[in-house]
């Protein structure tokens, strides 16, 4: 006992890191040492070693003051005998075990969690306010500059209204001075019988001038004061515009969609007013007379002259794609001479290629092959003052008699 007292008194933090089965074994040995040992001395160690971890560690008070293994722990403690050594550590013991130093306690606790959360949240406050404080500086260095470049911008711009003012109210007053001068100027030319003359001009002038500043003021202010009610007589106007339109819209509804009545029967005068128009308009337009034998005859010319006329497109068309086939069947030889190989690299079933269905195209190839034969077939002399590409006249007999023998594709032999 007196050693874990020594041990408390130098270094009491030891005996939390104890474990808590051990932490109870103890604790129990002592209430034990303390309840039951007659010895006044064992009693009195028991009692001072309890008073010692009580007060030393909150958590073992809490732990004799709520546990269930301790609950009768202060009525017993109060049985004691009084008058003992002791008895002032165990008024001691008592008094902490008494519910009111409990909730001292809680409320202790209580406080010092209120303190560390306040604490902890003034010192986040306090630095999210330092962090800021950078910010907020440059916030304000911005608009107090801001606010006194408005300010000098402002009494510049004074400035220049009172200059602009200055230089006006100069201007004014040397126009009226040069005014003045040239007025007495011209007072000094004028001969003397003429001034009032002269000055009645003026003053003339000057009136005029005053009475058109003065009509213009007031024909501004009458069409001010008149304004509304111009701009109700427009609204009026643009209203009536709009109901006019929609009634007119509306009326031709009506007649568009109103059920059928009939055809109106007409009166004896209307009847002789339109035959009287009739026979005039038959008066003005007069027209020849014709027979009906006359109109039988031009009706069968006009026949005659269509039926013609359709004929002849008839044929007409039939010539037409005659001649658009015969330029495509041109055109297909021409794609396929384009195509097909030389001579030299000609097989068996490729001159097939050669042949044309046409006979005038038959008939220049075989006329422009006997030229070039001929010219191979001169002698030189007759060469000298010819070209290659000039043509030979060949007798019709020749070329009638070569194109016999020609075979065409697509007809037979002779």
């Amino acid at each position: 006992m007196t050693m874990l007292q020594n041990i408390l008194q130098i270094n009491s933090g030891d005996l939390l890191r104890i474990e808590g089965k051990i932490l109870h074994s103890i604790l129990d040995e002592v209430i034990f040492k303390l309840l039951s040992t007659p010895s006044p001395v064992l009693r009195s160690t028991a009692t001072k070693l309890l008073l010692l971890m009580a007060e030393s560690h909150q958590e073992i008070l809490i732990l004799l003051r709520l546990s269930a293994c301790y609950k009768g722990l202060r009525n017993l403690l109060i049985k004691q005998e009084p008058g003992t050594e002791f008895s002032q550590e165990l008024k001691q013991l008592i008094g902490l075990l008494s519910p009111k130093v409990y909730q001292e306690v809680e409320e202790q606790k209580l406080h010092q969690a209120a303190c560390l959360i306040q604490a902890h949240w003034k010192g986040f406050q306090t630095r999210k306010r330092l962090k800021k404080l950078p910010s907020a500086v440059i916030t304000l260095q911005r608009s107090f500059r801001s606010k006194r470049t408005k300010i000098l911008l402002k009494l510049n711009r004074q400035k220049e209204e009172e200059d602009h003012k200055l230089q006006l109210q100069l201007q004014r007053q040397r126009a009226m001075r040069l005014s003045r001068e040239l007025r007495l100027s011209m007072l000094e030319i004028v001969h003397p019988g003429q001034v009032e003359k002269h000055n009645r001009e003026l003053e003339e002038k000057s009136a005029l001038i005053i009475q058109k500043h003065w009509r213009g003021y007031k024909e501004r202010k009458n069409f001010r004061q008149q304004r509304p009610s111009l701009t109700e007589y427009k609204a009026a106007v643009t209203l009536q515009r709009a109901t006019l339109r929609f009634l007119a819209k509306c009326r031709k509804k009506k007649t568009l969609f109103a059920p059928w009545q009939g055809i109106r029967e007409l009166s004896d005068a209307r009847r002789v007013e339109l035959k009287q128009q009739v026979d005039d308009y038959v008066r003005r337009h007069s027209c020849s007379q014709m027979s009906d034998v006359t109109s039988k005859e031009l009706h069968s010319q006009a026949q005659e002259r269509l039926q013609h006329y359709f004929m002849g497109r008839a044929l007409e068309d039939r010539a037409q794609h005659h001649r658009e086939a015969l330029v495509a069947q041109i055109s297909t030889n021409i794609e396929q001479l384009m195509k097909a190989p030389s001579l030299k690299e000609a097989e068996e079933k490729e001159p097939e290629l050669f042949l044309s269905r046409s006979r005038p195209v038959a008939a220049k190839a075989k006329q422009a092959h006997l030229t070039t034969l001929k010219h191979i077939q001169a002698p030189w002399w007759k060469k000298l003052g010819e070209e290659a590409g000039d043509e030979i006249d060949i007798p019709k007999d020749e070329l009638s008699v070569e194109l016999g023998t020609l075979f065409i594709g697509g007809t037979k032999p002779p």
